[in-house]
């Protein structure tokens, strides 16, 4: 009987220590594959449970499937990559560099065909909807013994429709005209209000490679396409999805940002990770006037904690030796 009532006790405290752990996501992008990434391990030091490229996963800027096939190869023989990856779960958006073509659309004429090679990098299964979808949208959810999390992975280069050349000679880009142009297309957007409208998740993550709120820089961005942006807004308000988080990667910096949508009761934070293997190292300023904290232009990577009991995300930007650069802690009460 003692016997028992031990294991019982035993059995008790193992299920309240699995209760409490913390859910951990990582993320990151711009990872060239013919550079050291010294990054992994230190990834790995924080215990996620899952890593999400953002994007520029590989720099290829090819239209030749056997170079940029080699190029993602080169990248599973990088040191402490296959080891990380294999111990936790991997989901994926690409960008322009692993896409195919720099800065890159709907124009792009072998996107299909790079499509093929990019779920073939992730080891998709040929069952996966993905394998048969124009795009590589997807979604996922996470469940925990507290609560969900829905990871919600958006294509913003398959559909993606032209862009507007500045007439600032200091930017690159200007926003389209109202109504001109699209970041996902049709279909995704019908995936996705249905993806939201949906969720019944306790948190909901949604993975776009470029930026969403910051756009004044001039380079590509959500707020090249306004009434994409407004769109997006609406569908957040409208769905009530709980805790939503926006990441994103592109541009070399890591950043917060956030804006607040009326009638939703939480800030919509934007975290930009982006700089695995290089970052924007000259980088002096540029205007987002919503941004929080200060940009960082060192190597960094991304951290996701969930804590359900008090409804809150704690998101930290970390670099070499695991060290923490900035955090913000989102509370969605």
């Amino acid at each position: 009987m003692k016997k028992l009532v031990l294991l019982f006790i035993i059995l008790s405290c193992f299920s309240c220590t699995q209760k409490d752990e913390e859910f951990v996501i990582s993320f990151g992008s711009c990872n060239k594959q013919y550079v050291a990434n010294i990054l992994w391990p230190e990834i790995s030091k924080n215990n996620p449970k899952v890593w999400i490229w953002g994007g520029d996963n590989v720099y290829s800027d090819t239209d030749s499937m056997p170079k940029l096939r080699a190029d993602y190869e080169m990248q599973w023989k990088q040191k402490g990559y296959k080891e990380f990856v294999n111990s936790v779960d991997v989901l994926a958006t690409w960008d322009d560099h692993d896409y195919g073509l720099n800065d890159g659309g709907v124009e792009f004429h072998k996107k299909k065909e790079s499509q093929h090679q990019f779920l073939d990098f992730l080891k998709v299964p040929k069952s996966d909807p993905r394998r048969n979808q124009e795009g590589v949208y997807t979604s996922k959810v996470y469940k925990t013994n507290q609560g969900s999390i829905k990871v919600i992975v958006l294509d913003t280069r398959y559909f993606r429709t032209g862009l507007t050349k500045a007439t600032d000679s200091t930017k690159r880009y200007q926003p389209n005209m109202y109504g001109e142009g699209t970041v996902l297309g049709k279909q995704q957007w019908n995936w996705l209000t249905n993806e939201l409208n949906s969720s019944k998740a306790d948190f909901n993550v949604i993975v776009s490679s470029i930026q969403y709120i910051s756009y004044k820089h001039g380079y590509e961005s959500w707020g090249n396409f306004p009434h994409e942006v407004d769109t997006l807004r609406k569908l957040i308000k409208d769905s009530k999805a709980a805790g939503v988080l926006l990441i994103s990667g592109d541009r070399h910096i890591s950043e917060f940002s956030s804006t607040n949508i009326e009638g939703v009761s939480f800030p919509l934070v934007d975290f930009t990770s982006s700089g695995l293997t290089h970052a924007y190292t000259d980088f002096k300023e540029e205007e987002n006037p919503d941004r929080i904290g200060k940009v960082v232009s060192e190597l960094s990577f991304g951290i996701l904690k969930f804590d359900f009991k008090a409804t809150k995300i704690t998101m930290q930007m970390r670099g070499k030796d695991n060290v923490l650069q900035q955090e913000h802690i989102q509370s969605y009460n």
